[in-house]
């Protein structure tokens, strides 16, 4: 498994829908790999497709939520079928937007159809930090980053910050 760059903000392949894996092969076995092993090595909770710069629907997901959900997961062309009326705010990063938080409403449950990496069908009914996570990733996969549900004013204090940090640490 290798280690893969992490596209950040203001890169534009974030901003891009991706495109529906149309069969799993082993690149895309390898690729999910990869993904994986990159989330691990950055300590996230989950890397979409465009993260890492491939514009393709696929998600890795492992957050070892409040349930202790004991598999990683392994999404390919993942859809939310189903979003609770009830909300919940939550505080979020993202591996594109390093060192940065804010607090997000969310759906409080959520179901979504997806393939797994050996391409069987499945169904995830999902609420705490794994819908909260499925829902950041499958977002990723539309263009859409967690800054976007940020009043105007937020995103750009929160922009301006990772500038001036980058800034600082010479990453620019």
């Amino acid at each position: 498994m290798s280690i893969l760059p992490v596209v950040e903000v203001p890169e534009h392949v974030l901003r891009e829908k991706a495109l529906p894996v149309p069969k799993i092969t082993a690149e895309i076995k390898k690729l999910l790999d990869d993904m994986m092993a990159t989330m691990y090595a950055k300590n996230g909770v989950g890397l979409s497709g465009n993260q890492v710069g491939k514009r393709l629907r696929v998600v890795v997901i492992d957050c070892r939520d409040e349930d202790d959900n004991p598999l990683p997961y392994k999404l390919v062309n993942p859809v939310i079928t189903y979003k609770s009326e009830e909300t919940v705010l939550h505080s979020e990063g993202c591996l594109s937007l390093p060192k940065e938080y804010a607090d997000v409403e969310r759906a409080a449950e959520v179901e979504v159809n997806y393939l797994d990496e050996n391409g069987v069908g499945r169904t995830l009914r999902a609420d705490g930090l794994l819908a909260i996570a499925l829902q950041h990733e499958i977002d990723h996969l539309d263009g859409v980053l967690f800054i976007d549900y940020l009043s105007p004013f937020k995103r750009k204090r929160l922009l301006q910050h990772l500038e001036k940090r980058r800034k600082k640490e010479g990453c620019v």
